[in-house]
């Protein structure tokens, strides 16, 4: 089956753009540079992706590229337009991030080893290993942690600081917060102890120490130095992770650029020539041999094979391809071998349209995570007051004058209560999901589409090229002119239908030139969308299709023909009704259609009915047909002889019932009722305007991927709730438990860690469902 082109470039490219974002270390810091493009003045519409780290911005000719990037970049932070030509210079800059991450974990590891060993004098039943002096040394501590602090703690400090200029609170602020006072209190007890204690402090001999502390001397100060170096190090081994599984999460978007072909056999003049792909053009003669990538869209002029178009179909079973047969760049050549002729190259191709609408869905926000966002933008604010309350209630209440004990429970607190997991429990699940359903042969507008599939109770359903193939052709033909005029009777016909795109019409085009009549040229064609078609051809006033249409326009048409109309139709055909007129007579003509169900219609309204949705048939058919088509595919509610307005009324009817419907289409006349739908989803073989409207498109138009459409959706939007189960569930528990004090603040370091790796592992292991 052909499969058209499934989306247009904008009309207004320099109006919109994607952005690649380079330094951000939480989901405060995309709500913040959000925040800060949305206030840009010439900036209509900013979405910030944490997970993919992109931006779509879409802006007015007041502003330029380059003052979006100062905007981030007076934000604290840098971007550059998302393109594939700038592809791997983001690729490069991940791994660059990840590769000083990873230094800095090991740099920061080995100063804040030592450090955690000194933890083992609080551990009782560790009591019995060996304690070097020289690691209780406060100095010795202080030159350890030091570093940690500064240096390897300097990007959390710069993120809290651009976070409060900007008058907003992330986790770099409860970072800083936590490990600063840990810090900073054990800085000033190592001064103050040794200002007094000068003669203790310095110790020059284990036997020294020894003797001092058998005299009951409490040589060393209980210092935290280990606790901010420790946490500090904990969290980057969290930011490892989490920017190493970030990466994998965007795999589908880098399996569907690995489609493409590196290189092309083109012909030059009488010589093949193997070039770059990217070298292609319009109307280039292409081989491909037997096992090759076919590289770009194109028509096979030469040659038969089989050709496997599950990478960008889904379809399982290889496509047969012969002369005239249309072939997708991307999918991959049988035995044969094909001559090709480029039809669409480069940004125009399916393949490059599939990694165009993946992208910007990935990109877009679902309802939930609004949501986050919200909470993320309070919830800082809220963890710091009740640090600091807790700080407090321990210091004067609880336990009197014990400040280091109220310390370490208010950092425990700041630590464990960073948001990050919540902000990326939606955006990585999306990733995912829009993956999953891309190799599947399902495009996702958007992310709020995604999610609403997941609530749909209703599918209205448009009969041709939906259920149907799409390809009905002439099974009938009466008319009552002379037999000598029929031939001139289906040239005008057929003439005027080929000025419409409807498959009705292309049937009477189909049977005319079978019947080896030649076309004419039509003037003033009038195309009426769910009726009809009219024009003028060689003086001829033609107009063809449904008895209303006719009726509309006071033609009436012969009652022999209504009678014979009647009984094909009773028999389950559609049928169109044709009056060609001139100055001098008139004649008329009818003509049956029938179309094929597809191959998976009756199993894909089983598969939806098992998943608790109610189908329903809206098709501008007559009655009989759209009760025969009803019954053979399982549905129990349908309603025929529709116009587009009227199948809009119907969907408005159903959602009046409180009905969340999808409308399934393929033609110009459902994109009302796409649209007017909670849930548009078009048929990629079907026309532009529909494809448009829809928030989903079936690459192929299989309806067994419309079965996948409810599964994928309510399976992201289940993981989804998993993580905000997840990360609220570990803010919520863990905030008490370090307020009371059973929770050190290195574990909370490594809880909070934990959090969002396990938000972001759930989320990749939707990539592990069957279906």
């Amino acid at each position: 089956m052909e499969t058209k082109s499934i989306l247009k470039e904008s009309e207004e490219t320099e109006k919109e753009v994607t952005l690649d974002l380079y330094g951000m270390t939480c989901a405060n810091c995309a709500l913040r540079i959000e925040k800060g493009l949305i206030k840009q003045e010439g900036v209509q519409e900013a979405r910030v992706n944490f997970a993919r780290e992109t931006a779509y911005v879409k802006f007015d000719g007041s502003i330029q590229k380059e003052d979006l990037y100062e905007k981030v970049k007076s934000l604290g932070y840098s971007a550059s337009e998302h393109s594939e030509a700038n592809r791997s210079l983001a690729e490069d800059k991940h791994k660059d991030e990840l590769r000083k991450l990873k230094n800095r974990f090991f740099i920061s590891a080995g100063l804040s080893l030592p450090l955690l060993y000194t933890m083992v004098s609080h551990v009782g039943f560790l009591s019995f290993l060996p304690l070097p002096t020289i690691l209780m040394h406060p100095w010795f501590q202080f030159i350890l942690a030091t570093p940690v602090q500064f240096w390897i703690g300097f990007p959390f400090i710069m993120g809290a600081y651009r976070a409060l200029r900007n008058g907003s609170a992330n986790m770099d602020v409860l970072v800083v917060m936590g490990t600063s006072a840990a810090y900073f209190y054990s800085l000033a007890l190592s001064i103050i102890h040794g200002y007094n204690q000068s003669d203790l402090f310095y110790i020059n001999s284990l036997e020294h120490y020894e003797h001092l502390s058998s005299l009951g001397h409490s040589v060393f100060p209980a210092l935290y130095y280990e606790t901010s170096a420790v946490l500090l190090t904990i969290i980057l081994v969290g930011k490892c992770i989490e920017t190493v599984v970030r990466g994998q999460s965007s795999q589908a978007i880098e399996a569907l650029f690995n489609l493409k072909a590196p290189k092309a056999l083109i012909k030059k003049e009488e010589s093949w020539v193997e070039l770059p792909s990217e070298y292609i053009k319009v109307n280039d003669v292409i081989m491909v041999k037997a096992g090759e990538k076919i590289p770009t869209d194109a028509s096979v002029i030469e040659g038969e094979s089989s050709v496997d178009e599950s990478m960008l179909t889904g379809e399982s079973l290889p496509v047969e391809k012969k002369p005239s047969s249309q072939v997708m760049g991307g999918t991959i050549n049988g035995s044969g071998t094909l001559i090709i002729k480029a039809k669409k190259v480069g940004s125009d191709t399916v393949l490059a349209s599939i990694i165009r609408t993946v992208e910007e869905a990935q990109g877009s926000k679902a309802p939930l995570q609004k949501i986050a966002d919200r909470i993320s933008g309070i919830f800082v604010p809220i963890v710091v007051f009740i640090a600091v309350a807790n700080f407090f209630l321990w210091l004067f209440i609880l336990e009197t004058g014990n400040l280091p004990g109220a310390l370490e429970k208010a950092i425990a607190i700041l630590v464990i209560a960073c948001p990050c997991a919540l902000g990326l429990a939606t955006p990585v699940s999306l990733l995912v999901g829009t993956g999953r359903a891309a190799a599947r042969g399902i495009l996702f507008r958007n992310a709020e589409s995604l999610e609403l599939a997941a609530f749909i109770d209703t599918i209205a359903f448009d009969k041709t090229g939906t259920l149907t193939e799409g390809k009905p052709y002439v099974v009938n033909f009466a008319t009552n002119t002379e037999e000598s005029m029929i031939n001139d009777f289906l040239i005008l016909t057929a003439s005027i239908e080929s000025g419409s795109e409807h498959p009705l019409a292309k049937a009477v085009v189909n049977y005319a030139k079978v019947k080896s009549v030649s076309l004419l040229p039509f003037q003033d064609i009038q195309v009426e969308s769910g009726g009809g078609v009219s024009g003028i051809v060689n003086d001829w006033k033609v107009s063809i299709g449904k008895l209303s249409f006719l009726q509309s326009k006071n033609i009436h048409i012969d009652a022999s023909l209504l009678e014979q109309a009647k009984l094909w139709e009773s028999a389950g055909s559609t049928v169109f009704f044709a009056d060609v007129t001139n100055s001098n007579q008139s004649q008329q003509g009818i003509f049956a259609m029938e179309d094929k169900l597809k191959e998976n219609s009756i199993k894909a309204i089983q598969e939806l009915k098992k998943l608790g949705i109610e189908p329903i048939l809206l098709t501008g058919d007559n009655a009989k047909t759209a009760e025969k088509i009803a019954k053979e595919v399982g549905i129990e509610i349908f309603h025929a002889s529709l116009l587009p307005i009227d199948k809009l009324n119907w969907i408005n009817n159903f959602q009046s019932q409180n009905r969340k419907i999808a409308m399934s289409g393929d033609g110009i006349n459902d994109a009302p009722a796409l649209a007017t739908a909670d849930l548009g989803i078009a048929m990629g073989t079907g026309t532009d305007v529909a494809i448009e409207t829809a928030g989903v498109v079936l690459v192929k138009g299989d309806l067994e991927r419309l079965v996948d459409v409810i599964k994928i959706s309510r399976s992201t939007v289940r993981n989804i709730r998993q993580n905000f189960f997840w990360a609220l569930g570990y803010n919520t528990l863990g905030i008490p438990i370090a307020g009371i004090g059973l929770l050190a603040p290195w574990l909370s370091g490594a809880a909070m860690a934990f959090s969002s790796i396990s938000v972001v592992l759930n989320a990749l292991s939707l990539n592990l469902k069957k279906d």
